[in-house]
């Protein structure tokens, strides 16, 4: 069973670089690729990430298995481009790669990576944009750097459980009698499906906001000491002279 959005509790080098480092290898990942997606920038990331999927020392159980309809859904798109040209399909295949590619890179920061350090993580690098702010009546405000890392950490951990619970709704609405009045009443799946994950949600979304209230609020999500080391250092020299090397050979080629 592939593993969404959680770590994989297995000790290499990758495990132990700061959850810093990796955000801002995503981030860099993603900005070359999107203002240069060539083919061989393509294979060179691709054949990055297989590297760093080796070093990380991962098992295959944890890759995702898409459903049919994503593939349907792909094979439609280049269906709509084939009639424009060549062209149009091709860099409609490089916007497919670049798509699995960057959300592959977002995998392997998941289960490298503890959920607890993503909060702390996103606020010392957000540390900078907190003397970023204006003055309203007399009244300084800063940017809220630290609410909006706690959001997206509570996010990131948040949507396990949120598949968790849309695969038990879909179990329970199959062992459901098709006979009984209740599946009668809701003959449409993907609206009785939402109403119901919305309601669990919202139950959870209050427990998660009591639970965080209880212990004295958000700021010891950020609070966790933190910080890079020296084999981020090297990491973050190896991913720019690996970008570098990318751009020159497409320089030349």
């Amino acid at each position: 069973m592939s593993v969404i959005l959680r770590e994989v509790p297995v000790d290499s080098p990758v495990h132990r670089l700061w959850a810093g480092t990796k955000i801002v290898g995503v981030f860099v990942f993603s900005v070359l690729l999107m203002f240069t997606p060539s083919w061989g920038l393509l294979a060179v990331s691709a054949v990055f990430l297989i590297a760093v999927w080796f070093l990380a020392r991962l098992p295959l159980g944890t890759l995702p298995r898409f459903p049919w309809w994503i593939w349907f859904g792909i094979l439609i798109g280049a269906g709509i481009n084939a009639p424009v040209g060549l062209d149009a399909v091709l860099r409609y295949a490089q916007i497919i790669l670049f798509g699995f590619l960057l959300l592959g890179a977002s995998f392997l920061v998941a289960w490298t990576t503890p959920m607890g350090e993503i909060a702390p993580a996103l606020a010392k690098l957000g540390a900078p944009l907190r003397r970023l702010g204006w003055t309203r009546r007399g009244v300084t405000h800063r940017l809220p750097v630290d609410e909006w890392a706690v959001v997206v950490a509570l996010t990131l951990r948040g949507l396990p459980l949120l598949l968790e619970e849309l695969r038990i709704l879909r179990a329970a609405r199959k062992l459901r009698p098709k006979d009984s009045l209740v599946h009668r009443a809701s003959e449409n799946p993907f609206v009785d499906i939402l109403t119901a994950s919305m309601a669990v949600s919202s139950r959870r979304a209050g427990e998660l906001g009591e639970a965080i209230t209880t212990r004295g609020g958000t700021g010891e999500l950020t609070a966790r000491p933190s910080s890079p080391g020296r084999s981020d250092a090297v990491a973050l020299v190896l991913l720019v002279l690996l970008c570098a090397a990318g751009i020159l050979a497409e320089v030349l080629l």
